[in-house]
């Protein structure tokens, strides 16, 4: 292996990466790694690589000035355990990386060239083995690969001893340094070659996911591979709490929160009780977070045993009247899709005075990792509006597939789409710049779902973990960006500005959702600030029934697509339904 040797004589160099200490204390050692034209003196502070790496200078002097005054374009922190060679203990570090880029990369590139550098920093394959290494690895990513990167700010800091990492499934351990990482499956991956324990939660979740279509006992036993008396026992259990309850001919389904009729048709209208505005939702948790933001309720539930049944709760939201469904299903699956476009076009067909429609629900956040202002959490809502700075106005794109290419991007096949009428886009621009009365919509909806199953209240805040995706089923968990400037009160904590509303577009699709760095770099590329759980069908039948307004508002609940997040689901769904009373509240009445 090529080593360092010291530079004995002067030499010009156009530009090299250069390492100097910027500051080190009892507990902490910050190094400043950048991309500069230098011209070497001979120095004994001064080292020059030869052979294999050339064009790298380590600068030994205790004091730097980088002359950098600018905030940082991207930040990471994660943190690490030292683990003693002697006597086995753990010291816990954290590890920054504040990244600065040159002026010609875009600012909405720089995310997601920061989160590339990281990733392959610590990735399982060529893993940083000691402090040598780690610095080492930086130096020659930047060297090499990332000509992009004008500087980088390394700060090592030591947080005190303590016990291992409680999480050890997919941690990865290299000569005294375990990373604080977790595995990279999900539940549905974990259970697809085991029989999961019966549980009455987990017969519950198919009756809501099937909602409102019934199911029958060997649904459950085909689907969970359970026995008939494992289900048969868990349905009357949950038939006894008011959780479900049975219909004729051995169906089951979820009993409703609130008085519902079963009708083989809908019932005539008249006009003063037609809706203007439909709300479609995916989840049952979702529906019910809508349904508690309607005043004088009344549902509509048509079973079928063929086909796709079919639930409509009518009501009123300030002046306007509203009518909400929810999909029996979701997915790639062909009988999802087709049960999607059924369901919202026969939702139309039936409530032909419908102009405006609102897609609601949860949703997996695209979190920005360099900016506190731009970073989107748990629990926050994005609403689907145009990027300001793309041309082409699309407010939900559909990644259909993604391919690498020659150069080492990503070639995309998308379904766009975009409102004729951006009514109800303006109308959220507007009032995410004011003081928008969110909170007192999610307070509004608390008080009326205190008897409703379900954690409705946000969980707590050391719940929302994020975490980048490393290779080999890996995850390291990263710290959230930090606040600053006018983002943080006078005790240094980030200002409480209640409920935060982020306008971007909204994607879909498994082609970019099940990868990290393909779902990155596919937001980048369409400036998406959150996923759905694959509602193309909905928009579909939407744009197929020529409805010029329609918006999607997504409640953050995981970091995926939404249906991974249950803890948060819920309170998720009622964030999104409190943004979407919002903005019905501030639509002009109807005239009619």
């Amino acid at each position: 292996m090529q080593v360092f040797k010291k530079f004995t004589m002067a030499e010009t160099i156009d530009e090299k990466v250069v390492m100097t200490p910027k500051s080190k204390t009892a507990t902490s050692t910050t190094l400043i790694v950048e991309r500069k034209a230098v011209e070497a003196e001979a120095s004994d502070k001064i080292h020059v690589a030869g052979g294999d790496h050339t064009g790298i200078i380590i600068n030994k002097e205790k004091v730097y000035e980088n002359g950098v005054t600018e905030p940082c374009h991207a930040q990471l922190e994660f943190r690490v355990y030292l683990v003693s060679a002697a006597n086995g203990t753990h010291t816990r570090e954290a590890r920054a990386l504040r990244f600065w880029f040159k002026p010609q990369m875009p600012p909405s590139e720089r995310p997601h060239e920061a989160q590339g550098f990281f990733r392959e920093l610590v990735s399982p394959q060529d893993f940083p083995k000691d402090y040598v290494g780690f610095i080492k690895k930086i130096i020659k990513l930047m060297q090499n690969k990332y000509h992009q990167l004008k500087l980088l700010e390394v700060e090592l800091r030591q947080e005190g001893r303590g016990s291992p990492p409680p999480e050890t499934n997919g941690v990865i351990t290299s000569k005294g340094i375990i990373y604080n990482c977790y595995n990279g499956s999900f539940i549905e991956d974990s259970i697809l070659n085991q029989t999961p324990v019966i549980s009455e939660q987990r017969v519950l979740d198919m009756i809501e996911n099937a909602y409102p279509n019934p199911l029958t006992v060997e649904d459950f036993v085909t689907a969970g591979r359970w026995s008939k008396a494992e289900v048969k026992d868990a349905l009357e259990s949950l038939e006894e709490k008011g959780l479900t309850r049975a219909m004729s001919d051995g169906l089951y389904i979820r009993q409703h929160s609130v008085d519902t009729q079963v009708v083989k048709q809908m019932p005539t209208l008249c006009s003063s009780r037609q809706p203007s505005i439909a709300v479609v939702t995916a989840l049952y948790c979702e529906k019910q977070a809508v349904d508690a933001m309607m005043d004088n309720q009344e549902t509509y539930v048509r079973f079928t045993t063929v086909g796709e049944s079919n639930v409509y709760t009518l009501g009123t939201i300030g002046a306007h009247r509203v009518v909400t469904t929810k999909l029996p299903s979701v997915g790639r699956t062909r009988e999802a899709m087709t049960a999607a476009g059924n369901t919202t076009t026969r939702l139309l067909g039936i409530f032909q005075k419908v102009e405006y429609v609102f897609l609601v629900g949860v949703g997996g956040g695209v979190p920005h990792y360099t900016d506190y202002a731009h970073h989107v959490r748990l629990g926050d809502v994005v609403v689907s509006t145009p990027a300001s700075d793309l041309p082409d106005k699309y407010v939900y794109v559909f990644c259909e597939k993604a391919e690498r290419n020659d150069k080492g991007g990503w070639d995309y096949e998308v379904k766009p789409y975009k409102p004729p009428n951006f009514l109800l886009q303006d109308i959220a621009l507007r009032l995410a710049n004011s003081q928008a009365p969110w909170n007192l919509y999610v307070n509004e909806g608390l008080n009326r779902l205190q008897n409703v199953p379900g954690r409705w209240d946000a969980p707590e805040g050391v719940t929302d973990r994020l975490c980048v995706e490393i290779g080999e089923g890996a995850y390291i968990e990263v710290s959230h960006p930090a606040p600053h400037g006018d983002q943080v009160d006078a005790d240094g904590k980030a200002r409480s500005r209640g409920l935060r509303v982020h306008c971007a577009p909204v994607a879909g699709g498994r082609a970019v959702t099940g990868s990290g760095d393909a779902r990155d770099a596919f937001a980048a590329h369409v400036r998406a600030l959150a996923y759905d759980c694959e509602l193309d069908a909905v928009l579909d039948s939407v744009q197929g029934n020529r409805k010029d307004c329609f918006i999607s508002i997504r409640g953050i609940s995981d970091y995926r697509d939404g249906t991974r997040g249950k803890d948060w689901q819920p309170h998720a769904a009622l964030a999104a339904a409190a943004v979407m009373k919002g903005i019905i509240a501030a639509m002009d009445p109807p005239t009619d």
